[in-house]
């Protein structure tokens, strides 16, 4: 198991959490990771729920990876009656996977999640992205629901 260290996110992780953002949500600009992660980092989370970063710090003081986890008052497959933790981003550099830092990433997060007094765990992702299907799968979490969203332009 390589050695890092997990441990919250700190305002000065900003710019090196938001290139690992980047790296698994390439859609947004740099920039915009940037803005989104001094303004949660620094207390403005913009939601009412609360939000957390938890970042794996390599041995030289870089980042290995991430993993963003919240509280929502539901997720699909969830007891409704229930608040639910939830991963709403999760990301290990390829050179440090496979190592246990992401299945280290999650127990903190579902650590935290205990401690706002979830009972369960949720997270999603896309269809086609087997890599991360088959990472939930061994860490325990079960499919629960598979959709396809349709828009159509007027």
């Amino acid at each position: 198991m390589t050695e890092v260290l997990i441990r919250p996110a700190r305002p000065a992780d900003a710019p090196a959490l938001a290139a690992l953002c980047f790296a698994l949500w390439p859609d947004s600009p740099l920039e915009e990771h940037a803005r989104e992660l001094d303004a949660k980092l620094g207390g403005q989370a913009g939601t009412t729920l609360p939000l957390t970063y938890f970042v794996a710090e390599a041995r030289d003081g870089t980042l290995a990876g991430f993993v963003e986890v919240g509280l929502r008052s539901h997720a699909d497959g969830c007891d409704p009656a229930h608040p639910v933790g939830f991963l709403e981003g999760w990301y290990v550099v390829p050179e440090f996977r496979r190592q246990g830092v992401g299945r280290r990433l999650i127990a903190a997060a579902e650590d935290w999640a205990r401690f706002h007094g979830c009972q369960e765990m949720a997270s999603d992702t896309w269809i086609d992205h087997e890599l991360s299907q088959r990472a939930h799968d061994a860490l325990g979490y079960e499919v629960v629901d598979r959709c396809v969203h349709f828009r159509k332009s007027l």
